[in-house]
């Protein structure tokens, strides 16, 4: 399945540069994020991330926060596997 192809080690750099954000709490959740999960990414992950590093640093904290949920285009199942992912704690 295309989607459970695991990205290689340029595709999850380049992913994981892509999420720097200006905000330390958005980059902790991240890190974590990256730490846990990063050496097994899928497509389906990284189109869910890529989703979620559209929004601006203050609507993804309230998703990480779980202030909001996912509305409109980040409503897909992509973005909440990987949000469920990124708000587990260690």
């Amino acid at each position: 399945m295309a989607d459970e192809m695991l990205l290689d080690e340029r595709e999850v750099a380049i992913l994981h540069w892509r999420c720097r954000r200006g905000l330390v709490e958005n980059d902790l959740f991240l890190e974590r994020f990256f730490a846990n999960h990063g050496s097994r990414l899928t497509t389906r992950q990284a189109r869910g991330l890529t989703i979620l590093m559209d929004l601006s640093d203050n609507d993804l904290l309230d998703l990480l926060l779980r202030r909001k949920e996912p509305q409109g285009e980040t409503d897909t199942e992509e973005v909440k596997e990987v949000l469920e992912q990124l708000r587990q704690r260690a």
